[in-house]
């Protein structure tokens, strides 16, 4: 596996940074190669992508969400073999840190070049940036979610979260 990781300063309060990144379908505006994100329930979503001519279709599962501070999650579907975290830092009450970190495994000859010449690297900076022209310029997020997701929801274990075990969840659940 391959290691990404890529932070950035946001000129926006840690709360509206965290509650923008939690609207996962709106990430086709900033992420360069995603074509659609749908949110299948609180932890589930169904990716589209599109990098260097290459079209993926794959589903994450989000394994531990808490509020203001990070969002983890891996691949549980599709030809996509990845995991994350992005984490929230406040630095003051304007200003956050967005640090995310990310591992995958490159398939065939290209991806693997692409990889050796830090190409995933520097998209993710530019998802970044992008995320940041977004939110700052935007001066309010989108919408939010502030629910609890904890590795145990994730796991099929009991819930000690708002976490889902599964199925839709219910509207007052629903991000956004």
């Amino acid at each position: 596996m391959s290691m990404v990781k890529e932070s950035i300063d946001i000129d926006v309060p840690v709360g509206s940074v965290y509650n923008q990144w939690t609207q996962f379908e709106d990430f086709p505006r900033f992420m360069e190669g995603v074509e659609e994100v749908r949110q299948i329930d609180a932890r589930h979503c169904h990716w589209k992508t599109k990098v260097a001519g290459a079209e993926r279709e794959f589903d994450t599962e989000i394994v531990d969400q808490m509020p203001d501070e990070r969002i983890s999650w891996r691949s549980v579907s599709g030809d996509v073999e990845q995991k994350g975290v992005v984490t929230f830092q406040r630095l003051d009450d304007a200003h956050t840190r967005v640090s995310l970190a990310m591992d995958f495994e490159p398939h065939g000859m290209a991806e693997k070049a692409g990889d050796a010449l830090g190409v995933l690297d520097r998209r993710v900076k530019g998802d970044l940036r992008r995320f940041k022209g977004f939110i700052e310029e935007m001066g309010q997020e989108t919408g939010g979610w502030r629910g609890r997701i904890t590795p145990m929801d994730a796991g099929g274990g009991p819930s000690t979260g708002t976490g889902m075990l599964g199925g839709t969840p219910p509207d007052d659940m629903r991000r956004g």
